[in-house]
């Protein structure tokens, strides 16, 4: 039986926290489905770092990929046959096609990708989109530049071939228009940064550059950002800030007639990809949502993604190796410890080590001694948020 708790400014016991955390039933949704794509009747993503397709109504997934590195930024051929992906394959990050049923990568692209890179830098080879002919993948590189914030759009043939940088010489996230004579994009990357709501010089706009006579014109001019450019029909779509949380919003390719299509307060709209159809498919909360651009209808999708659980099954662990924080006893006689999510004291000299916690479903962090020594405070995400609590 575990010792009681009390969680400060409340009365409730962290023993009636586990009782009702473990008679819970299973939820059905997978959560954390990231960088999605769509395309007739069927959604991509990753999940756990590999590749997975699931029905376009919701439904069970099917992993395609099952390789130790990441495959990210699936995107679909024009005409679904092919999925296109950066891929950590042979300790690089590269470009590379698989068909869309399952099957071998191909890989696209050779030159040695920089990385890997902190996480607020994102990926090198990260693909963006197809052509609208389907004969090459659009993909953003940093073959070309010294500076990490410095990035550029290229094709390259899905047959094999080597790549042809687009004329714009900086450039982060961007998509062809369906005639394939212009393209909206954004000259600056930014999309892996943790600056919410910033306001500043490297908050992003959307331009539209035509291929051909190399004008650009600006169509957003916000002091927000501005990411992640669809061009669906005779309009361009895009996810912005400025309205406190990311939203999807619509404007003409000459930047009139803007107009706000979802209203999240609580969630960002996360890489938003669309298909030629007219529909949206987006990240939101970890899962994954569908905006219809024709009926301007938005659906949550219910997707399950089957797992053989092993890093859920139930296990005993040493923590030594794990140790993030700790703290001496007021009277020297016993140490505090943080490991592996849960808080332990052990003797200075002899006796038992205690794990004061034992939170297998929660984060345990931050302990401190009272400093008479019998209560220790600590900080936890088992109630949904983090709070403070206090143990004997």
């Amino acid at each position: 039986m575990h010792p009681s708790r009390t969680l400060v400014g409340r009365t409730s016991r962290l023993v009636a926290l586990f009782a009702l955390a473990g008679s819970l039933p299973a939820a059905a949704q997978t959560h954390l489905l990231r960088f999605p794509d769509i395309h007739g009747q069927q959604v991509a993503f990753t999940y756990a770092g590999d590749l997975w397709t699931a029905p376009a109504q919701g439904g069970t997934a099917v992993r395609l990929t099952a390789h130790p590195g990441l495959e990210l930024f699936a995107k679909y051929s024009p005409d679904g046959k092919w999925i296109a992906f950066t891929g950590q394959y042979d300790g690089d990050e590269q470009v590379y096609v698989i068909p869309s049923g399952g099957g071998v990568p191909r890989q696209l692209t050779y030159y040695p990708a920089r990385g890997p890179l902190p996480p607020r830098w994102g990926y090198d080879n990260q693909v963006y989109g197809w052509t609208p002919d389907g004969k090459a993948v659009v993909f953003r590189s940093l073959r070309d530049n010294w500076d990490l914030g410095e990035n550029r759009l290229y094709t390259v043939p899905a047959d094999g071939g080597l790549p042809t940088a687009l004329p714009m010489p900086q450039s982060g996230a961007g998509d062809l228009s369906p005639d394939g004579r212009d393209i909206v994009y954004s000259p600056l990357f930014r999309d892996f940064r943790a600056w919410k709501r910033y306001q500043g010089g490297w908050a992003e706009d959307l331009w539209v550059f035509n291929l051909a006579t190399h004008n650009a014109t600006n169509i957003t001019n916000n002091p927000f950002s501005d990411r992640d450019p669809m061009w669906i029909g005779d309009r361009i779509y895009f996810a912005s800030d400025r309205s406190g949380t990311l939203n999807l919003y619509s404007v003409k390719p000459d930047g009139t007639d803007l107009a706000q299509l979802t209203s999240s307060t609580t969630w960002d709209v996360r890489w938003p990809s669309a298909d030629a159809a007219g529909r949206i498919v987006y990240e939101m909360d970890g899962e994954l949502h569908v905006f219809d651009t024709s009926a301007k209808t938005d659906r949550k999708l219910d997707i399950f993604v089957p797992d053989d659980g092993l890093a859920a099954r139930p296990q005993h662990r040493a923590v030594s190796r794990f140790i993030e924080d700790y703290a001496l006893a007021p009277k020297g006689a016993r140490a505090l410890f943080v490991a592996r999510g849960d808080v332990f004291t052990a003797p200075s000299e002899h006796g038992p080590t205690r794990n004061l916690t034992h939170s297998s479903r929660a984060h345990d962090k931050a302990a401190r001694w009272s400093p008479d020594g019998r209560t220790i405070a600590f900080i936890s995400d088992m109630s949904g948020e983090e709070e403070l609590y206090l143990v004997d």
